[in-house]
């Protein structure tokens, strides 16, 4: 397979994610949880989609919404202790039947029965899909690895998701150059952010 069909594959799969009104649901969830109510967002994901949920969180952070990422398998030794009322969970399984994902989503509702879940995953009929109080499919592509196994296009699918709830959550926010400066100091980033402010 040359380079060249490889990226044309894992564009066709961006493309191809549904772009429905879930998106916009979720964001209206955030802003109203975060941003309203002061809470936080907090990311989970086991593997390659913790990686991702892990810098989803980080993203969200340098743009005006407190997250964290929360490994689901630390959580069930005391770190579910940093859940408190009006957060939210975005929790991200290919599959959506990730084990520890699911003991993740029982454990956190005994501490936090309100709480509420924002699913990224590729199976809509999963045992995950059916605790989402907001599904985000991606469309369920088809790995570029020869395999079909390597999380590989999932993950870029995975990560743009990520990328539209931010950018999204930002111009909903009214997210400025100065606001952005103010999180992020350092390096480029916070050199060309405190130009753009000025």
């Amino acid at each position: 397979m040359n380079t060249r069909l490889i990226i044309e594959q894992e564009a066709q799969a961006i493309l191809n994610i549904p772009a429905n009104e879930n998106f916009e649901k979720a964001v209206d969830l955030i802003i109203s949880k975060v941003v309203d109510k002061k809470g936080k967002l907090v990311t989970s994901g086991m593997g390659k989609a913790g990686q991702i949920a892990a810098n989803i969180a980080t993203t969200f952070c340098s743009t005006g919404i407190p997250s964290v990422f929360l490994h689901p398998s630390e959580a069930q030794h005391g770190d579910l202790g940093i859940l408190q009322e009006n957060d939210v969970m975005l929790l991200i399984s290919n599959s959506g039947k990730t084990r520890e994902i699911i003991e993740l989503t029982e454990l956190a509702e005994r501490l936090i029965p309100e709480l509420k879940f924002i699913v990224i995953s590729g199976n809509t009929n999963s045992p995950l899909a059916k605790k989402a109080d907001i599904f985000l499919a991606t469309g369920s592509p088809e790995e570029v690895c020869p395999l079909r196994l390597t999380p590989t296009t999932s993950t870029t699918v995975m990560t743009v998701m990520g990328d539209i709830l931010v950018v999204n959550t930002m111009i909903k926010t009214g997210f400025s150059s100065e606001d952005y400066a103010k999180r992020h100091h350092g390096g480029y980033l916070g050199v060309k952010s405190r130009k753009q402010s000025n």
